[in-house]
């Protein structure tokens, strides 16, 4: 008889969460650092690393944990998808601890190229860590890009159980993780504009704290001094919120209910995973 496989446990959960954010950021934030510090690249490379990011990140943990990487998306599954939730605020936490860890890695790799190209760790740089309205040049204001963050992460959140729905056309052969970065990708080409499409409260806060506690001073504002950092927190949660509701409302009640969901990440073969 073949063993059973064992459970990874609540602490195998976080560690994946830990490790999959971290992954996301590396990438994410490391290809900022080389686009705005060392004029290495362009808009388009940024969306591609971004959306390479997820992809590996979801990869790495989507077996153990299902590759939520996105406090959105936990509250979002908690809400909608029964996921349990004495594990949300934990996960969040994770989250956030991979992403913050992850940006004090890329602060202190590219530390001499920041210091030259911004000595005194100001806005123009602080884009490598962080989301500024207008990406810190344009005339949007704190209600333009909190409308924005609304609606950039409902698109995320509307797609993600689209393609981790096996009752719908989920992809097959283990291509979800793929599928959900070209989604990151597609969001972030069409909608990087206005908020710099962060869709994801510890893709941002972590990374925020870990510039200001390393020389940002002005980490927590926008460029015209007003406070910011609760914008991509705050959006985002109630972004992804619509997006499921969205999907729920529109294409899930009129889906087939023989077969399982898939959780976030998971892939069509695999066995849902009890979340409770």
């Amino acid at each position: 008889m073949t063993e059973r496989l064992k459970k990874p446990g609540l602490l195998g959960e976080l560690a994946a969460e830990f490790a999959g954010t971290l992954i996301l950021i590396l990438f994410g934030a490391g290809v900022v650092a080389q686009v705005v510090a060392a004029e290495i690249g362009d808009h388009d490379s940024i969306a591609w690393a971004w959306g390479i990011g997820v992809t590996l990140g979801v990869y790495v943990a989507a077996r153990t944990s299902g590759a939520h990487l996105n406090p959105a998306v936990t509250l979002a599954l908690a809400v909608f998808k029964g996921f349990s939730w004495r594990k949300v605020l934990p996960y969040a936490l994770a989250q956030t601890l991979g992403a913050f860890v992850a940006a004090l890695i890329v602060r202190l790799n590219y530390t001499e190229v920041l210091h030259k190209a911004d000595p005194g760790l100001t806005i123009k740089t602080q884009g490598v860590f962080s989301t500024l309205p207008g990406n810190g040049t344009l005339p949007i204001g704190t209600w333009g890009a909190f409308r924005d963050q609304i609606i950039g992460t409902a698109i995320l959140l509307l797609l993600v159980l689209a393609v981790s729905d096996a009752r719908n056309t989920a992809p097959v052969a283990n291509l979800a993780p793929f599928i959900i970065g070209l989604i990151v990708v597609a969001i972030g080409m069409a909608w990087g504009t206005n908020a710099g499409y962060a869709i994801n409260p510890a893709r941002d806060f972590g990374p925020r704290l870990a510039s200001f506690l390393t020389g940002y001073e002005t980490a927590w504002q926008d460029q015209y001094g007003q406070l910011y950092f609760w914008v991509p927190i705050v959006a985002p949660l109630i972004g992804g919120l619509l997006g499921a509701f969205l999907y729920q409302a529109l294409v899930a009640r009129f889906l087939p209910p023989e077969e399982a969901e898939l959780e976030v990440g998971r892939m069509p073969s695999d066995e849902a995973r009890d979340v409770a």
